[in-house]
């Protein structure tokens, strides 16, 4: 089977190095209600015009594009959605935003007949609003790859202090990170990774400098994958704090989880519905009451002091056994499989 992907280019954009085929569109704006226009347009141009036997939509963002051109040219469309999209807490105060995406899905999403989302909690929630069956396929990383780990001292992490961290392309509002930075100034010998980007990274930043916390919370960009995960091998602790404000958080299971899983970390976490899920089955972590600061620095502080990642060691390694792409993967070749056949 022969893959496109398709994506945009944008300024900071690294090299992509896949072993498959990958297109990226450089557009002229990149935010805001032009730039969903403009990549829908463009993405439904190339996708019209590419040889492709099946069409494989990613997110309500690029449903409207799958969709036209999959009809035009009678190919079979797999929806694949990683959140609930129409509740994502960005559109919830921005009416006209809200109720085009929600009439696109609601025009939409009746007509599908290959769906995918990310958890039961989420295909539950699609299959009473809409009657479909829905298939669970989630984004977990494959097992465990020989990394070739470097030390703290070639990462510039301080030997002497515990590593704690949170990671993702989307730190944002409501995520728990604005009362995790909060919660730092109630710690000692504590060290804060913060890896990726979200809307909140400028005030965390002016945040930390108002509390002097300049040596205990550190930043870093969004990076390749193999590159994240040198940093999550060394931290004593993974932060996942979605808060419950929203139907897409209250619903969501973050990727990040399965990393820190991966990466033989337990978790701290809040009680969004499939994380708490999954830190009690395995018995993985703790969990959070309130994203009170002092709240969340106790917990810190008892996960660190219980040394949580030598005691729930083999915890870990049975969740990152079970939950793995390997075990997930057989799910997308089935349903090709029954396309093709």
């Amino acid at each position: 089977m022969d893959i496109l992907l398709v994506g945009r280019l944008l300024p900071d954009s690294k090299n992509l190095e896949r072993p498959y085929a990958c297109k990226r569109m450089k557009l002229i704006f990149n935010r805001g209600a032009l730039f969903y226009a403009e990549y829908n347009l463009r993405l439904f141009l190339l996708l019209l015009f590419s040889n492709v036997d099946v069409y494989h939509a990613n997110d309500l963002d690029t449903l409207l594009a799958n969709y036209l051109a999959s009809k035009i040219r009678r190919k079979p469309l797999v929806y694949d959605s990683h959140e609930y999209f129409t509740g994502v807490p960005e559109i919830q105060n921005r009416k006209l935003v809200k109720n085009t995406w929600t009439k696109i899905e609601r025009w939409i999403f009746p007509k599908l007949n290959h769906i995918f989302t990310v958890n039961d909690a989420i295909a539950s929630r699609y299959h009473q609003q809409y009657g479909k069956e829905i298939r669970v396929l989630r984004n977990i990383p494959r097992k465990k790859q020989a990394y070739n780990f470097k030390s703290k001292h070639e990462l510039n992490i301080p030997e002497g202090k515990n590593i704690i961290i949170t990671q993702g392309a989307g730190i944002n509002i409501d995520r728990g990170i604005e009362e995790a930075v909060e919660a730092m100034q109630y710690l000692s010998n504590v060290y804060f990774i913060i890896i990726g980007n979200g809307d909140v990274i400028p005030q965390l930043k002016e945040r930390v400098l108002q509390l002097e916390l300049e040596n205990s919370v550190i930043f870093k960009n969004k990076m390749p994958y193999e590159e994240m995960m040198q940093y999550t091998y060394h931290a004593e602790l993974g932060l996942t704090l979605d808060k419950n404000t929203n139907t897409n958080y209250k619903l969501s299971l973050p990727n990040k989880l399965f990393d820190y899983i991966h990466a033989g970390i337990p978790i701290l976490a809040s009680k969004v519905v499939e994380v708490e899920k999954i830190v009690k089955k395995y018995n993985i972590g703790l969990l959070i009451e309130n994203h009170e600061p002092k709240h969340i620095a106790q917990q810190i502080q008892i996960a660190l002091n219980d040394n949580l990642k030598a005691k729930y060691e083999s915890n870990l390694k049975k969740a990152a056994q079970e939950l793995s792409w390997e075990h997930e993967e057989n799910k997308l070749i089935e349903l090709y499989n029954k396309i093709a056949g």
